[in-house]
């Protein structure tokens, strides 16, 4: 098998930085910061602008969320299968292409609809707005879909192939993805959000509209550059793609649509089966698990806070500080895998993971808390305004996902808390536990990365953001059943049993391996004699 490497001999410190800078990790690592800081813009803006094209009603983000969610459910399995069945170079540059002219498309849309809203809201009775607000989600969705398919590409497969298959470097490049993945996920929003508010939304489209060009350009380029210095990409490159073909061929009976229909389906199946069969199912599960959760930076969180009297400049601080710990956790992951190996890595961040969750537990029956069993109709209603948002929609290579955040307004009076330290343990916790769940999600990704065979990467790693995008499905449900500041003691009760369930999964998948490894090390004594 061809792997990259260079040689270095007699090269000063300026000739190292320089073959490092043309180097493909380096520009994967710029091709990926450009990349998600594009969708963190995006998804930030998106929220925004849905929220105020429809009067500050949160109709339109609701139907969003449930549009990527549910069409990311049904064709993971496909965008998988057609990574694997196609080029590397031809999927990566599709899904750049397909993923940054829809964003850009989608925000000149935008652009005309802030500027002649009035105009456009007079046509077809009305009806012309309907088919703007259309065009917009689906454009947008189909930017998700495609950002989907470069993720699972890129994160997924194309840095396995260029470490060379060596696991050391394949945790470096992990944890310094996800450390850019962090910055940019505290910049980006900010950045835009600053453009948006001392500027316009027009102006907001705009720069949206110029980032995502600039970078489609940026981006194409390197990753070409990457596919032309790693000989690996492409010797290994072409799938036999002959077996679509003759599964439709077979079919005889029936019209092309039908065949094709009947062949998407099998896919789909077939994909499901796949990553059942796969040896680390039941880590996969595990991390799935772990979307179904209210303990993090998300809308539902940040709005209790603001019920328990916390203000907004102290949930910026809380968030940055979360971000430091969640870099910590990449730290530590590199450490704990060099020290005791990946499987042992994943049993530490889970127990430490647990145990700072144990905090949140505790601050439902500490004193402050608003826990109230009874589902009543609540004396205290809170008002909710559209001025403060945050992401719309997932962060594709973090474990929590967030719809619109409409933030509730200053809180009345009167509904200040007796006492602080439910919501210090609260935030102590979630803040705390980022150190075990980055950790652990490294772990499990590169468990991925390391045991699915290179003929079903994609389709496996599909399936696995479906099961994401379903298990985070789970928890808005949770939310909608019990809405009220009083009932989110219970949303913190299950959103820790479902974790503990996820972690236990993985104990069983660490304990199995592990044993495994166990008898292999053995002699055979019984040969000896």
């Amino acid at each position: 098998m061809y792997t990259y490497s260079i040689t270095f001999s007699c090269i000063s410190p300026q000739g190292s930085a320089l073959i490092y800078l043309k180097g493909p990790k380096f520009l994967i690592y710029v091709s990926g910061a450009l990349s998600m800081w594009g969708d963190r813009m995006w998804h930030f803006a998106i929220s925004v602008f849905l929220i105020e094209l429809y009067g500050r009603n949160l109709l339109l983000t609701a139907v969003f969320g449930l549009v990527v969610a549910g069409s990311v459910l049904l064709l993971g399995a496909l965008i998988g299968d057609w990574v694997d069945r196609n080029p590397r170079n031809r999927v990566a540059h599709a899904s750049l292409f397909i993923q940054n002219i829809s964003v850009t498309v989608c925000s000149v849309v935008l652009m005309l609809v802030f500027l002649y809203k009035q105009r456009i809201e007079a046509i077809w009775d009305g009806w012309l707005t309907v088919v703007c607000y259309t065009v917009v989600i689906v454009l947008a969705d189909v930017a998700n879909l495609a950002s989907t398919a470069l993720t699972i590409a890129i994160q997924r497969d194309w840095i396995v192939v260029i470490t060379g298959y060596n696991r050391g470097h394949l945790a470096g490049m992990n944890a310094t993805m996800r450390r850019i993945d962090q910055v940019t996920n505290i910049l980006a929003p900010l950045a835009v959000g600053q453009v948006m508010t001392l500027a316009s939304n027009v102006v907001g489209c705009g720069f949206i509209l110029g980032w995502n060009l600039v970078s489609l350009i940026v981006e194409f380029f390197f990753l070409s550059r990457v596919y032309r210095i790693v000989p690996t990409l492409y010797f290994t490159d072409y799938y036999d793609m002959t077996c679509a073909e003759q599964n439709l061929k077979e079919i005889t009976n029936l019209p092309l649509c039908f065949r094709r229909f009947r062949w998407l389906v099998s896919t789909c199946k077939e994909g499901w089966k796949a990553y059942y069969r796969q040896p680390v199912f039941l880590a996969g599960m595990g991390l799935a698990f772990l979307y179904t959760t209210v303990l993090g930076f998300d809308c539902i969180t940040t709005g209790y806070a603001y019920t328990q009297g916390i203000s907004g400049s102290l949930l910026s601080l809380l968030m940055g500080v979360s971000a430091i710990t969640g870099l910590m956790g990449t730290v530590m992951f590199t450490r704990l895998r060099k020290t005791y190996g990946l499987v042992n890595t994943g049993i530490i961040s889970s127990c430490i993971h647990l145990g700072c969750l144990l905090l949140c537990v505790c601050s439902v029956f500490a004193p402050g808390s608003p826990m109230d069993l009874s589902f009543q109709r609540q004396k205290h209603t809170y008002p909710l305004r559209g001025g403060s948002n945050q992401p719309l929609l997932p962060d594709r290579s973090s474990i929590h996902w967030t719809n619109n955040t409409v933030l509730f307004e200053n809180v009345p009076s009167g509904t200040v808390p007796e006492s602080y330290i439910s919501i210090i343990l609260l935030f102590l916790g979630v803040i705390t536990a980022r150190i075990g769940l980055w950790s652990f999600d490294l772990t499990v990704t590169q468990l991925l990365q390391e045991n699915i065979c290179e003929s079903e990467r994609g389709v496996v790693n599909g399936v696995q953001s479906s099961m994401n995008y379903l298990m985070d499905l789970l928890h808005f449900i949770m939310v909608i059943s019990a809405p009220q500041p009083q009932h989110f003691g219970i949303l913190v009760i299950i959103s820790v049993l479902f974790i503990t369930t996820g972690h236990t999964m993985y104990f069983l998948y660490a304990h199995k391996t592990l044993k495994a490894l166990y008898f292999l090390c053995i002699p055979n004594t019984k040969s000896n004699e």
